[in-house]
């Protein structure tokens, strides 16, 4: 809605608009493409008009998507779901996401499995094998290896530091 709303405030028409993409019909002149990215800008946005990084924010929002926000297991591994959405091979994506920012797809894919557990352990709803489920481990024994490779804690440990430090608060 910001973005459509700014579009129209600068007398500029669109053909699409979705969640972090908008086809403009006119040509920009640079003028225009700055007042655009000055007015974007103000709510936080950032426009894009290299292709390279739109693909790589497409891969950073597909990988997000998929690990918080959708519960289904996926029917593909994520190097096949990632090269069927965008219509890319995957060693390119992979190696244009190395080159770009500085780190794999499965770590960036590892970093944001672990960012979930965290949030899951502190909620403290589901035990870590249903976590390991949720999040797709082979077994509770990988995830924990992975936790604790990324935080230097076990998870045992970090869900007992949330719980002691919640003790704590309650003597208070």
């Amino acid at each position: 809605m910001i973005v459509k709303s700014e579009l129209e405030k600068l007398d500029l028409h669109f053909i699409i608009i979705e969640l972090g993409e908008v086809e403009i019909k006119e040509k920009l002149s640079p003028k225009k493409q700055n007042e655009l990215q000055e007015a974007l800008h103000r709510f936080g946005l950032e426009l894009m008009d290299d292709k390279k990084s739109m693909l790589i924010e497409k891969v950073k929002n597909i990988i997000v998507e998929m690990i918080h926000y959708t519960d289904e297991p996926p029917t593909l591994n994520f190097s096949n779901f990632l090269s069927e959405k965008l219509g890319y091979d995957y060693n390119y994506l992979s190696n244009l996401f190395s080159e770009v920012k500085g780190t794999t797809i499965e770590q960036y894919i590892i970093s944001h499995k672990i960012e979930k557990a965290k949030e899951l352990l502190i909620y403290n709803e589901l035990t870590l094998t249903e976590i390991a489920d949720k999040l797709h481990y082979s077994s509770v024994s990988h995830l924990s290896n992975q936790f604790k490779k990324i935080t230097g804690l076990t998870p045992t440990f970090f869900k007992n530091m949330k719980h002691k430090r919640l003790i704590a608060r309650e003597n208070l």
